[in-house]
């Protein structure tokens, strides 16, 4: 069982930045696609970014690309999501998730096996 606890997430102005943190309890690390996703209140849970398993390539969303910045460090067993130019509609549960599998579906909550409990990010207008 992987458990992946989340920290970082905050009350910021739009416009400003936040670094949120993922940590895992497994090793090997690499071994798992690591991914952000996000929930807004009352939609659904939409995926933000992932790093695919051993090839350490990212694929971001369309509306953070150019803003959002995910990282991983093998060492640590942790990834990180470094947010800026954050706006209003960011605004939302953030939460990391992980499986073994590699790229297929990287976009889709589906794919997951293993989630965080979530970190909220609030960007006030």
């Amino acid at each position: 069982q992987v458990q992946l606890v989340e920290s970082g997430g905050g009350l910021v102005q739009a416009g400003g930045s936040l670094t949120l943190s993922c940590a895992a309890s497994t090793r090997p690390f690499n071994f798992y696609t690591m991914s952000w996703l996000r929930q807004a209140p009352g939609k659904e849970r939409n995926f933000v970014a992932a790093t695919i398993r051993r090839t350490g390539t990212i694929y971001y969303a369309d509306s953070v690309k150019g803003r959002f910045i995910m990282s991983r460090d093998n060492a640590k067993n942790t990834v990180y999501l470094k947010m800026t130019s954050l706006k209003p509609e960011d605004t939302a549960v953030y939460y990391c998730a992980a499986d073994l599998s590699g790229a297929s579906d990287y976009y889709s909550q589906n794919k997951y096996d293993f989630w965080g409990q979530g970190t909220q990010v609030t960007v006030s207008s």
